[in-house]
């Protein structure tokens, strides 16, 4: 029986999808296992978690995304798209490469989701993933087909956030 690849999907309403990525690059790293992180959506280089890879020798985090998504139809939307794009091609180099045993693809189910990919660009992708592999997709708005693809999907659900009685994101939390 041939193995297949690990594929696990963090995916919900809720905090804690790409912190839950992360924690897996950080005990990956305590194993000596090298982790790429692909970041769809995010662009913003002074969050936490890009400070920490670069004091990392078995982490790196690519950031192809411009931030914040505009609404549907808006001019803006050709640049993410683009830019989502080219995270996919990085990820592709990433999985083809075979230097890294896992990547995690942070917020590709949303990018997914807002158009900005094709999910038959992800299956393919997937594919592509040898078996000796793990691969970590994150991101609100999982479709049907992206969670068929993994082994393990958790759904993350808000019941409460302090961002919604107007805390302000927090170093070590949100950034």
């Amino acid at each position: 029986m041939t193995q297949a690849p690990r594929i696990l999907l963090f995916t919900g309403e809720g905090k804690g999808k790409t912190t839950a990525a992360l924690g897996m690059a950080f005990r990956a790293s305590g194993h000596h296992l090298r982790t790429c992180v692909i970041q769809f959506i995010k662009g913003d280089a002074s969050v936490g978690e890009v400070a920490a890879a670069a004091e990392s020798p078995h982490t790196r985090i690519i950031q192809t995304g411009l931030g914040f998504l505009p609404p549907p139809g808006s001019t803006a939307m050709g640049e993410h798209v683009a830019a989502a794009q080219a995270g996919l091609r990085q990820a592709a180099e990433a999985i083809a490469g075979g230097q890294f045993e896992l990547v995690i693809l942070d917020e590709i189910c949303l990018a997914v989701a807002r158009d900005l990919i094709d999910e038959q660009q992800v299956v393919e992708l997937v594919a592509q993933t040898p078996p000796d592999r793990c691969l970590v997709l994150t991101g609100r708005g999982a479709t049907p087909g992206l969670m068929a693809l993994a082994d393990t999907v958790t759904d993350m659900q808000c019941v409460k956030h302090g961002l919604h009685t107007g805390r302000a994101a927090q170093k070590g939390v949100e950034l």
